[in-house]
């Protein structure tokens, strides 16, 4: 007699980006839902990373047998919209999850680079200035061409089940943006906001990370040795050292360059949601109503 093998459990819906578009907060409202199960990890980046990828299938499947019978299962990782450097993420995916949803969070272009080079910065991985960065990493720029990055999906899935959602909606009227996500992805219960939520990421405190961060400057026990041995003027100059002081920003010849460039890529995505959508009325036009794919423009 054969054993019994497990179901292989797997994701209704997948927040894939875009990055620094407050997906950690769209993924941690939703978590906390009754009878939606976001998976642990919360980016377990299976479809991009190679690393994660080898893995396999049943330790993906795993990260969902945590959920409660009928609860919509789902995860959120934005390395699924970072074409050109994830270049399989959507042949693999499609291959085991054809019929899931998908919800792609945008943010202005400009905004989401200079918050994506501050995480990068936080988290150690830059080191120059942000005007130096964009023109080294131009990776920076591509994962903001938001119609670059959908296209393929729109070929892989259907524009039907893709759920466009904008940042400054979800800022300005983020429970009624809830209740479209959830039903979008299936949920028949009624969603609420928690305004007690604070958004937690590492760019918006502009610390840079280091080895042993989370020891050394997060723990309790860190903290109390700190402020017991180390004289507090000293503990503020270390402070002061690591900190980015003020929003970087881009030079002005190179902001035109690249407004001019994310502008060619809004026209595309705004003749797909029938906008005519730019850098400069991008923040109007998105937070102002709920926009969708229009069914008038290819």
């Amino acid at each position: 007699m054969n054993p019994v093998q497990p179901p292989t459990l797997l994701p209704d819906f997948i927040i894939i980006g875009a990055m620094k578009s407050a997906t950690s907060t769209l993924q941690e409202q939703l978590a906390r839902q009754p009878g939606i199960f976001m998976c642990d990890p919360k980016e377990p980046n299976f479809f991009s990373d190679d690393s994660q990828y080898v893995r396999g299938i049943s330790w993906y499947s795993s990260l969902f047998s945590p959920a409660s019978p009928g609860d919509l299962k789902g995860e959120a990782s934005t390395h699924y919209s970072k074409l050109p450097t994830h270049d399989a993420t959507i042949s693999r995916m499609h291959a085991v999850v054809p019929g899931a949803r998908l919800v792609y969070v945008m943010r202005h272009p400009i905004d989401r680079l200079v918050s994506h080079y501050i995480h990068e910065w936080s988290m150690g991985n830059i080191h120059c200035n942000i005007n130096e960065a964009v023109r080294k990493y131009p990776e920076m720029i591509a994962y903001g061409e938001y119609s670059l990055q959908l296209a393929p999906y729109f070929d892989a899935y259907g524009r039907d089940s893709i759920l466009p959602v904008f940042f400054d909606r979800l800022t300005r009227e983020p429970q009624s943006e809830l209740e479209r996500v959830c039903k979008f992805i299936g949920y028949s219960g009624t969603p609420k906001w928690l305004d007690e939520l604070k958004p937690s990421n590492v760019s918006s405190e502009r610390l840079r990370r280091f080895p042993l961060f989370d020891v050394v400057v997060k723990s309790a026990l860190a903290t109390q040795l700190r402020r017991t041995l180390v004289p507090r003027d000293l503990r503020n100059w270390v402070k002061e050292k690591l900190t980015m002081r003020q929003r970087p920003h881009l030079d002005p010849m190179l902001a035109r360059d690249l407004e001019q460039r994310f502008n060619r890529d809004l026209q595309r995505l705004g003749g797909w949601l029938g906008q005519d959508l730019s850098c400069e009325n991008f923040k109007d036009l998105t937070g102002a109503s709920e926009l969708g794919w229009s069914a008038k423009h290819g």
